[in-house]
């Protein structure tokens, strides 16, 4: 194998092992020896990638969120290219949402999102997830028919992100994810593009 692509796999190594023992033990619990004997890398491995703590966190951090947008992209071709409504939309994410396991790699970015909280040299990479989730919630919107969808991208993130973390904690299935997504979906399809939906509401 090319030392390139060697350095490439050992990299990912040591960010899956990181964000493992994220969100299994939280932040505090990310060290260069535990993460060198998770990884299976020498100690020298992981300095060398990576120089810092902070680079680590936010490394991996963006790895996880380029993941999910890849991913999540590919659900909103389909949605574009099947032109599926906004049931079937629904309904998608889901089954997206059930399939995904609650395994600490999905804690480990709300871990992160936290820490971002207390360290502001985390909060431009935090910032950036949020972003990329916003383009692509704007995307699926558009796909979908729904009007200002960028106006709504940041509301549908939060939504999507507020009852995922639920579903984290108390092991909730992802019907409530589904009825609300319809919910805001459809009352932004039923109001003029710019519109609050409080003064629609009003109407």
């Amino acid at each position: 194998m090319p030392n390139a692509a060697l350095s490439a796999t050992t990299r990912q190594r040591i960010i899956t092992a990181v964000l493992r023992i994220i969100g299994e033990d939280g932040v505090a619990a990310v060290t260069n020896r535990r993460i060198a004997r998770e990884a299976g890398v020498s100690l020298g491995s992981v300095t060398y990638h990576f120089e810092t703590q902070h680079d680590l966190l936010r490394e991996s951090l963006l790895h996880f969120v380029r993941e999910e947008a890849r991913y999540f992209t590919e659900l909103a071709d389909q949605c574009q290219t099947e032109d599926i409504d906004i049931e079937d939309a629904a309904s998608l994410a889901g089954q997206v949402a059930c399939g995904t396991a609650l395994d600490s790699a999905h804690l480990a970015p709300f871990e992160l999102y936290l820490h971002a909280g207390r360290d502001e040299r985390l909060r431009e990479a935090a910032a950036e997830a949020f972003r990329a989730y916003d383009r692509l919630a704007a995307q699926i919107l558009t796909a979908l028919g729904v009007p200002d969808a960028e106006h709504l991208a940041a509301t549908t993130v939060a939504l999507v992100m507020g009852l995922q973390l639920r579903r984290l904690a108390t092991g909730s299935p992802a019907d409530d994810l589904v009825d609300a997504l319809l919910l805001l979906a459809r009352g932004a399809i039923g109001r003029p593009a710019g519109q609050p939906a409080s003064s629609a509401d009003q109407g």
